[in-house]
């Protein structure tokens, strides 16, 4: 499970930080979500999140949009069954494009857009239960470690974004930020993001955290 976590936990943060210096929008709004939560005199915690509601949807839709294993893993039918109009016999083994449902323009206003508020205008889950979305899988397969990816996720994108405001390299525009993946068993960007941090926060917060073992 933490083999598996690494790499995805990776790439769906590196992902959601691409779209988020691509839509200078959506940080600023995070930001300001942050600020008003923690403000400027402490670092993020675990315990913050349940009053992060933006920051969540901001990791809710790099995962809708750059899930880190587009095809999930390989499933086997139990049983005969019809899908969409075809026959699927018992023991195929069964590919879902979580990919392409998370796209799906019947499915989803605007689906190529990175709008996080989606999901504070209508409840959707991440965990299994609403097949539009679809990043951990569903049923007994579900991902073992879905609420550890999203934990990670949140805290990793809360810390970057309440210590650093995040724009392209000089000479770079935001639209000029490449979104074109590298396909294969998990999603890599095809370029590596690049971004300039800029500290928010006072000096004294960016020491290291002594930590008792």
């Amino acid at each position: 499970m933490i083999t598996a976590g690494m790499d995805t936990t990776t790439i769906s943060v590196e992902w959601a930080m691409a779209e988020l210096v691509k839509n200078p929008r959506v940080q600023q709004k995070a930001q300001e979500e942050l600020d008003r939560v923690i403000g400027s005199d402490r670092i993020m915690t675990e315990a913050d999140f349940a009053k992060l509601p933006y920051l969540q949807c901001v990791a809710k839709e790099a995962l809708r949009l750059h899930p880190p294993t587009p095809l999930m893993l390989p499933h086997r039918a139990n049983a005969n069954v019809k899908i969409g109009g075809y026959d699927i016999p018992k023991g195929s083994i069964v590919h879902v494009n979580v990919w392409a449902i998370a796209r799906d323009p019947a499915t989803w206003k605007n689906p190529l857009e990175f709008r996080p508020e989606r999901f504070l205008e209508e409840d959707v889950d991440i965990k299994g239960h609403d097949y539009r979305l679809l990043p951990f899988g569903a049923g007994r397969r579900i991902c073992p470690g879905a609420q550890l990816a999203l934990n990670l996720v949140t805290s990793m994108l809360g810390h970057l974004l309440h210590h650093f405001t995040w724009s392209p390299p000089p000479g770079v525009s935001p639209e000029e930020i490449d979104l074109e993946e590298s396909p294969g068993t998990v999603t890599y960007m095809r370029t590596a993001l690049q971004a300039v941090a800029t500290p928010r926060l006072p000096a004294h917060l960016y020491n290291r955290v002594p930590v008792e073992l």
